[in-house]
């Protein structure tokens, strides 16, 4: 709720005075001849490359560049791990040289809809997938790291908790106690209640913190953050899934019920055409379906609006230095102002994920009252 109008008025300026820089040279171009063609044509390529850098940004890598000195880019060189063709291919992405160079015909497409990702041509030169591609990415390097440092610091917190029994909370498990305390009684226990929900207390605390860390890493510019996990729909959908197989096979019968027998909905909206329950069971799947794009395009609008506001200062550039350096000052203001935003929305986000899903859980167990 917090995020959304200051999203869309950010959004806004930004697409308005993107396509009003990039659209001047062509209102010009009819009294200014040839040299405002040529700006014309350098703005729209310059909008093009840098549309398509922002995306490359944003979207997972072969690689993780860690530092580039000039023309020396120092990277962790990730495995490639795909199927096709009818056998295994294996390789360091090295080979690809910085997206640069193709190996064994496979390439990083530097635009269109396959950008970022690995792909080679067909018989009719047409860039095409892999048949699987299992490959260690970025993201996936990511989610590993995110998961160690979880397990690492709870296990710690645990061993804490059983040293200082009784006793007041110490370092790191003073500073993480709130937010246990907070999903355990505000989330887990009002959403599912008070006998059910210790059951789920385990799933519902790793998925809060796994999302807070790959958020807040997300927004850390340098190794091990700088990786955008929860803006990958890939990692946001396994986690719907979970959420979506748990309140399933946790549906009581007053559940299944309240789906195919609606109680309180008119005869004629179950028979003979089954609407309700068509509804219903509509919203079963479609539940962890917003659950898991919320997530995804919260976190990866936030990425693409910071590099829109850092690219307008190479785009008003194009106009002259002094422009370019007079526009750095409020992009670079804009873009620490969205960052700290940045830091609330990952602890929003991570809050609102678990507490519907929570949410799921306690009307998949409910059991009315009977008075």
């Amino acid at each position: 709720m917090i995020r959304k109008p200051v999203v869309n008025q950010i959004i806004t300026f930004f697409l308005f005075v993107f396509f009003l820089f990039i659209a001047t040279p062509g209102l010009l171009a009819s009294n200014q001849g040839s040299s405002s063609n040529s700006v014309k044509s350098e703005a729209t390529k310059e909008g093009h490359e840098i549309g398509d850098m922002i995306m490359e940004h944003v979207s997972d890598a072969y690689e993780w560049q860690l530092l580039t000195i000039g023309e020396h880019h120092i990277s962790i060189y990730l495995p490639v791990i795909l199927y096709d063709q009818g056998h295994w291919i294996v390789f360091s992405s090295s080979r690809l040289k910085h997206g640069e160079a193709s190996y064994k015909g496979y390439y990083i497409a530097k635009k269109g809809s396959n950008i970022g990702k690995l792909v080679r041509k067909n018989a009719e030169g047409k860039e095409v997938l892999p048949h699987f591609d299992i490959s260690i990415t970025k993201t996936v390097l990511a989610v590993f790291i995110n998961s160690f440092l979880v397990i690492l610091i709870f296990l710690s917190i645990a061993k804490s908790y059983r040293k200082r029994k009784g006793m007041a909370p110490k370092g790191l498990q003073s500073l993480v106690e709130p937010l246990i305390i907070f999903i355990r009684d505000d989330v887990a226990k009002n959403s599912i209640g008070e006998e059910k929900f210790e059951r789920y207390l385990p799933y519902l605390m790793t998925l809060f913190f796994f999302i807070l860390f790959s958020n807040l890493f997300g927004i850390f510019p340098f190794f091990p953050g700088g990786s955008n996990v929860t803006g990958n729909i890939a990692i946001t959908g396994v986690m719907a899934f979970f959420t979506f197989v748990i309140t399933t096979v946790s549906g009581n019968k007053h559940y299944w019920t309240d789906i195919f027998n609606t109680p309180g909905v008119p005869w004629w909206l179950k028979l003979p055409v089954p609407l309700m329950p068509f509804v219903e069971v509509l919203g079963i799947f479609t539940k962890p379906f917003v659950l898991a794009v919320r997530l995804f395009a919260n976190m990866l609008s936030g990425h693409i609006v910071l590099a829109g506001f850092i690219s307008l200062i190479f785009i008003f550039g194009m106009f002259g230095v002094g422009l370019g350096y007079g526009v750095s000052v409020f992009s670079i203001a804009f873009a620490i102002f969205l960052d700290l935003l940045e830091i609330l929305v990952a602890f929003i986000q991570a809050y609102v994920f678990v507490l519907l899903s929570a949410l799921y859980f306690g009307m998949a167990v409910e059991v009315p009252e009977h008075h």
